[in-house]
């Protein structure tokens, strides 16, 4: 993408209708004939807002002031929303928030995937909109402890997180008073949260397990990128045998530790170890809980050649979901998605994919 223009001293004014809110949070309008994204407006709406960057295919603004509100508006509850990078959807009722992700799931398994036949699910809401992050990570800088702005390194001070647990904002209280280095950064926890990877949301992480639980299948289960077993030692009751596989020795440590007799844990990259577990164990469900990067295409490959049952993807990026679900058509039937709302108040979007081996 070629470099954005300069930003003159001023951009006049322009007059905006707020058509539609983009994955990322920004709501999409058009000026003559191209895309505005804006931040913090609602489909609906019109707006006064300011040309920030220009590119070649769409234009940055920053609201000025909102015309005509969306009945979906609401006053935000943090004093930093805005400032903070934390929260993109504080200014929107939280109905509105879910419908907004499944809307944008479907729009890049459209856009990314062209996949147009799958049934996006209503999102799956959070018992807690707020106070639900059982961990935060905050940095040190010029006196100031809290976090970074919206695209920007400048540190946004921050006495207490809307979004935190309680535990959480003790931990943060107690830190305050005791300072934390500039260029130094630390990670809050609740009572129990693990060190290895687990997930953030309390609430939601137990029915997305139980969504999970209702679509694997069959007696032997390949859990792929299982961190400490999340998904394997929950389901091991129900299956014959359970192979995990995870890069971080910490983690697969973890997960050891408290398997049954009928888990085994891998230690190294889903990349390298999945194929021999797909050629000689056979599995009738594979679960794929990625990074935000997605799936390695070697991964893809393997499944592909040697297609199991049931796949069941579990996705934190629905955009590089959307691709891996392309590559992975040549042998499954996409057959339902379920948005969950793991990080309510923000732009991010937690997906599970259901395929199936395609029959001849």
């Amino acid at each position: 993408m070629r470099p954005s223009q300069p930003r003159p001293l001023s951009f006049p004014s322009i007059g905006l209708e707020i058509r539609d809110v983009a994955f990322g949070g920004a709501g999409v309008g058009k000026h003559d004939g191209k895309i505005v994204f804006v931040p913090f407006t609602i489909d609906g709406e019109r707006v006064e807002a300011e040309i920030i960057e220009r590119r070649k295919s769409f234009d940055r603004a920053q609201l000025r002031k909102v015309i005509v509100h969306s009945p979906q508006r609401v006053n935000p509850i943090c004093p930093y929303f805005g400032r903070c990078g934390g929260c993109d959807y504080q200014h929107i009722t939280y109905p509105h928030q879910l419908e907004l992700k499944r809307r944008q799931v479907v729009q890049l398994l459209e856009r990314i995937g062209r996949i147009f036949e799958v049934e996006v699910l209503p999102t799956v809401g959070s018992a807690s909109p707020y106070a639900f992050r059982n961990r935060i990570t905050v940095h040190g800088g010029q006196g100031r402890i809290g976090f970074f702005g919206k695209n920007t390194r400048e540190l946004v001070d921050v006495e207490h997180c809307a979004i935190a647990v309680p535990a959480v904002n003790d931990a943060l209280t107690e830190l305050r008073a005791t300072g934390l280095a500039d260029g130094k950064h630390r990670t809050l926890r609740g009572a129990g949260i693990p060190r290895t990877f687990a997930q953030t949301n309390d609430f939601v992480a137990r029915m997305l397990l139980d969504f999970v639980g209702t679509q694997a299948v069959g007696d032997v289960l390949v859990d792929a990128y299982c961190g400490s077993g999340f998904f394997g030692h929950a389901l091991s009751e129900r299956f014959k045998k359970v192979f995990g596989i995870d890069w971080s020795e910490p983690a697969i440590k973890s997960a050891r530790e408290t398997a049954r007799s009928n888990e085994t844990y891998i230690c190294g990259g889903v990349a390298d170890k999945i194929e021999s577990l797909l050629l000689n164990e056979h599995p009738h469900t594979v679960i794929l809980d990625p990074s935000a990067e997605g799936v390695d295409e070697r991964v893809k490959k393997a499944l592909l050649i040697n297609p199991s049952g049931r796949l069941i993807y579990v996705s934190c990026n629905p955009a590089t979901l959307a691709r891996d679900l392309a590559r992975l058509r040549g042998a499954y039937h996409v057959a339902a998605v379920q948005p969950f709302d793991m990080f309510p108040q923000t732009a991010k979007i937690e997906a599970v994919a259901v395929l199936d081996q395609q029959t001849m």
